[in-house]
């Protein structure tokens, strides 16, 4: 959000007052509290009739500072996130010589008393700044109901109105170095450097073509080894140097921002404090690694349909580990009502019991809304289990189903009367859940428990995705439960996996669908799949085969379409392949997957890691390599885990650019092992792209053909693993 036009004026109907000094400072215990008035107080007088803002340091965990900035300390305390690692008293707080000084672990902060606005951040082993807030950073602005301010973005559940857009709102702004660069902030479909993009935080159901996102997270590092989180779950708007071009500016609405500064050395170090924070990802079942095969989403489907795929995939060889039933499982315009459609499913748990007969597991596909028409709603609207209008009315709408209203998960009965239907489904033999939508959510409603329908936005599918989880977890055992799901927010790593959103079926949006993942590692978020082939329409063969590499070379891996089905032989059909040709979909399909299934033993160990310390399973190149300069703006290219290299084909005739970090590499797919340091051209066949193992990797595999085929130079360590 900008209030400012250009560096001398602000814009008209805005009243912007900043934090001129820190008039005074204290401590309480290990906490600072600076006084910030308006106005440098040069007599008594100065203190009358102005705002003053009131800053507050704490650190919830060694290496990380809290700031707190308040206007009127005096309203209701509003949601924030949970913050499952925070704890109380750490740090050590001085005012001595006119500096308020708070340090913790590796991170100190400074205030510099009697003077112009001065909060340093500093690496208190080296000594070296961070970043700042100074002169015009702290701002309380007050708007007039006509100012020419964009207020954020409407659609998806947010109207404008009076009870949503505020008058005032509290911005901080932070500064950047030259050559700093910026990364994270959820998952976003652009360019994966922030650097001059407004990015406001706010959950959206716009597909992977567009600058909305599904899961919007307050956090961002950089290439300096640090990182900030806001502590607000509605909308935050960033300005990353795009109005202030030395600063990231973020502002909230309201009277208070809280925020964090995280001291990590590296941004794999910061994404290390900052999920200890937040919320360490688990690890996920063995199991969940494997393929995944959908109905798609509005095709026809019964159980002899899906036997004939599941048929087809035995029948051609090709591994598969999970069988997904999209929306028609249940009937139409039912959704959600947890009850099988008798018409096309009459015996369910037999069903499933053949399925897993056959060593498959099953998800199901749900969201948090009530069909008008679901027997459940009428049950639902009399217990209160749906959010209301203000004026105490149910809300509904018919985008999506018809009449549906919405779980009010903020109410503890109908979090347990939404797990009591799930629990009747795990009973049955479902093993996992995909849980769809969680964007759209209204702002003109009232919540059971009174939160503000403006944070409540992008936290409500934390509440939503917590309570499935949770009866996975109950049922299945920790490590074992899996969610598949499409929004998330800040702490959402904690509830994997989740999936790239609704892209087409492009090389572009192959292309935009990558730098999404990219974007959400960056935001702590360790586990990661994606609708290989696209989702909106049907893959030319090209397109579908070169997005099955991809996809089996991602941590989990789905097959998943809307209008058409997604198994590989019908891609052959379109171009007149034979199944049995190497480059055929067919054969690339049961080449990648034989490839996925062997290196399972070494994305379990990733995931280890990402439950130990959050560092990703897949791995932008700026986190694995931050020294080189060289990738700080690659986007077509990952490490997946701490080894492997892996850049995707993205054009129709094959060929690949790619860049090779120091050191030697040695291919795969092939064992031609060359030196790194430079950038690559290289053209490839359908079964094939440039997939290179690190020199003095150690590579756990699973025993069997596939890894036989691998070609591993002598440097390599290979441990296998029955």
């Amino acid at each position: 959000m900008k209030f400012t036009d250009g560096f001398w004026q602000v814009r008209p109907g805005v009243d912007a007052l900043y934090g001129r000094e820190a008039y005074e400072a204290w401590t309480e215990a290990k906490t600072i509290k600076v006084t910030v008035p308006t106005k440098v107080i040069e007599g008594r007088g100065d203190t009358l009739n102005r705002p003053v803002l009131t800053v507050t340091l704490t650190s919830p965990l060694p290496g990380i500072i809290g700031v707190t900035v308040e206007h009127h300390q005096g309203r209701r305390k509003e949601l924030s996130f949970d913050l499952p690692g925070a704890e109380a008293g750490h740090g050590k707080a001085t005012v001595d010589d006119g500096v308020a000084r708070l340090v913790s672990g590796d991170i100190t902060a400074e205030v510099s008393l009697g003077a112009a606005w001065d909060l340093r951040f500093i690496d208190t082993s080296t000594g070296k700044i961070l970043t700042s807030s100074k002169d015009k950073a702290l701002g309380y602005m007050r708007l007039d109901p006509d100012a020419q301010v964009d207020r954020g973005p409407v659609g998806n559940g947010r109207e404008r109105s009076t009870r949503f857009t505020s008058d005032t709102y509290v911005h901080e702004q932070l500064s950047l170095g030259v050559g700093e660069l910026v990364y994270g902030l959820g998952e976003r479909f652009g360019p994966v450097v922030r650097n001059g993009q407004t990015i406001d935080i706010w959950n959206a159901d716009g597909g992977t073509s567009s600058e909305q996102s599904y899961k919007n997270v307050p956090f961002y590092l950089t290439n300096r080894g640090y990182g900030v989180f806001v502590n607000h779950p509605g909308h935050v708007s960033f300005e990353v140097g795009s109005e202030a071009v030395e600063r990231v500016q973020l502002s909230v609405p309201g009277e208070r921002v809280e925020y964090f500064v995280i001291n990590g050395g590296a941004p794999a170090g910061v994404l290390e404090r900052y999920t200890a924070l937040t919320g360490r990802p688990p690890e996920v079942p063995e199991w969940s690694y494997g393929l995944w095969l959908s109905t798609s989403f509005t095709t026809d489907y019964d159980e002899d349909t899906v036997n004939q795929f599941i048929d087809g995939m035995d029948a051609r060889n090709i591994p598969l580990s999970v069988f997904h039933f999209d929306c028609f499982w249940m009937r139409e315009f039912n959704w959600c009502d947890f009850e099988w459609d008798p018409r096309v499913f009459p015996e369910p748990e037999a069903m499933l019991k053949r399925l897993h007969d056959r060593g498959l597991k099953v998800s199901l596909w749900i969201n948090p809304y009530i069909a008008q028409r679901s027997p459940l709603f009428a049950e639902a609207m009399e217990n209160g289990y749906l959010v209301k209008r203000p004026d105490g009315d149910v809300w509904q709408w018919d985008l999506w189903q018809p009449g549906m209203g919405l779980v009010d998960f903020t109410n503890p009965g109908a979090v347990e009367w939404y797990k009591y239907h799930l629990r009747r489904l795990v009973h049955q033999g479902v093993d996992c859940f995909k849980t769809d939508f969680g964007e759209r959510i209204p702002v003109e409603v009232d919540y059971f428990d009174g939160s503000s329908p403006e944070r409540m936005h992008n936290y409500y599918t934390h509440l939503f995705n917590t309570a499935v989880f949770e009866v996975l977890e109950e049922t299945h055992g920790s490590g074992e439960a899996v969610v598949f799901a499409r929004s998330a927010t800040a702490g959402g790593q904690s509830m994997p996996v989740h999936w790239g959103g609704d892209s087409t079926s492009t090389f572009e949006s192959m292309a935009e669908t990558l730098r999404g993942g990219l974007s959400l590692a960056m935001s702590g978020f360790s586990y990661w799949s994606h609708d290989i082939g696209g989702f909106e329409g049907t893959a030319a063969p090209a397109v579908f085969k070169r997005w099955v590499a991809f996809g089996l070379l991602s941590s989990h891996s789905r097959l998943h379409g809307s209008e058409s089905y997604r198994v590989p032989w019908l891609f052959d059909q379109a171009d007149g392949t034979a199944e049995e040709h190497p480059e055929s979909a067919v054969s690339v399909t049961r080449k990648f997957a034989e490839l996925k299934r062997s290196l399972t033993p070494y994305l379990l160990q990733a995931g280890r890691t990402a439950a130990a310390v959050g560092t990703p399973i897949l791995r932008p190149m700026q986190l694995a390599f931050p020294m080189d300069p060289a990738v700080a703006y690659l986007d077509r290219q990952y490490m997946l885990g701490p080894d492997l290299l892996v850049a995707p084909v993205m054009q129709e005739d094959g060929t690949v650019e790619f860049y090779l970090p120091q050191g030697r590499w040695t291919q795969l797919l092939t064992g031609e092992t060359v030196e790194g340091g430079r950038w690559l051209t290289q053209r490839h066949g359908f079964d094939s792209l440039p997939l290179y193992v690190r020199e003095g990797a150690t590579l756990a595999v699973r025993a069997g053909e596939s890894e036989q085929s691998m070609h591993i130079a002598p440097e390599i360590t290979v441990e296998v693993h029955p």
